[in-house]
């Protein structure tokens, strides 16, 4: 059994699983392209389906000009905190592909294929000293004008990264939320032979 963050895992894993965790409280210091970039590399070798890699990544860092316009996009409870990351990431897949022979088809593997990408991410951002928190919440029609993305392309989540600050710098609604989040037992959702309902 491995025991970290005040997790339990019921059978040995790797500490990394259990280290990980979404925090909202951000320093706002500053991330170098070049670290950021690091991050990405990590998500370029996630395993893909026939090696489509259907994910697409649009950053904007602390300080830049776009930094504004992708903190928008997201849901203003989300606002109150991801303004103080170190950088802002909106996850995109593409969710047709085109063949040999020109005909666009459907990629159906899109969304999980660029889930793996962003856990890729997410363990090289915690590996790299920062941390990641990825957030449903976000304006994804507005999102699609304000980044200019095509057809054929839907907006997954939203990203903040960051170096973890004192939860005291949070407004005082999210302080107590602050925390590593517990999960089910797998009995709830791995099953032998047969799907199991709820």
């Amino acid at each position: 059994m491995t025991e970290i963050n005040h997790r339990n895992a019921d059978h040995p894993i790797h500490s990394i699983f259990l280290e990980r965790w979404s925090p909202r409280a951000f320093t706002g210091e500053e991330i170098r392209k070049e670290e950021l970039l690091a991050l990405f590399e990590a998500a370029r070798w996630a395993p893909s389906a026939s090696n489509i890699q259907p994910w697409r990544f649009v950053y904007a860092r602390r300080d830049t000009e776009h930094f504004a316009s992708l903190l928008e996009t997201l849901d203003e409870g989300n606002q109150r905190w991801a303004k103080n990351a170190s950088a802002l990431v909106i996850i995109l897949s593409k969710t047709h592909r085109v063949t040999s022979t020109g005909e666009v088809r459907p990629a159906y593997t899109h969304a999980f294929d660029t889930g793996a990408a962003w856990f890729a991410l997410a363990l090289q951002t915690q590996l790299a000293g920062w941390r990641a928190h990825a957030m449903a919440g976000i304006d994804r029609d507005k999102a699609m004008r304000v980044l200019g993305v095509p057809e054929h392309h839907r907006v997954e989540a939203a990203v903040a990264i960051g170096r973890l600050a004192d939860p005291a710098t949070l407004p005082e609604d999210l302080r107590e939320r602050e925390k590593p989040s517990q999960r089910k037992p797998i009995s709830e959702f791995v099953f032998e032979g047969r799907f199991r309902a709820d």
